[in-house]
C-alpha cells in the first residue's frame, strides 16, 4: 500500500475504505504498447465511484515504454 493510499484510506471509516480499495482493484491501466494490464489499486492510486474510462500517458511497469495507456473498469 502506497503512503497516498494509507493516508487517504486512514481518514475514511473501515467501510468505506474497503469499497475504495475493492473499486480501486477493479479499474485496470492497459499498455497499449504490450497489452499488460495493471490495477489502479496496484499502481498505488486510488479510484473510488469514478465513472468513464480516459487514457493516461505513463510507463509500463512490464515492458518499460512510456504509452497512453487505457484507464477502464473490469466488467463485473
Amino acid at each position: 500500500m502506497s503512503r497516498l493510499q494509507k493516508f487517504i484510506l486512514s481518514l475514511m471509516p473501515a467501510a468505506w475504505a474497503k469499497s475504495a480499495e475493492a473499486d480501486s482493484r477493479a479499474w485496470t491501466f492497459t499498455c497499449a504498447a504490450c497489452g499488460h494490464q495493471q490495477s489502479v489499486w496496484d499502481a498505488g492510486g486510488i479510484r473510488w465511484k469514478a465513472v468513464g474510462n480516459s487514457r493516461n500517458y505513463r510507463r509500463c511497469v512490464k515492458c518499460r515504454a512510456l504509452s497512453w495507456q487505457r484507464l477502464s473498469r473490469k466488467p463485473q
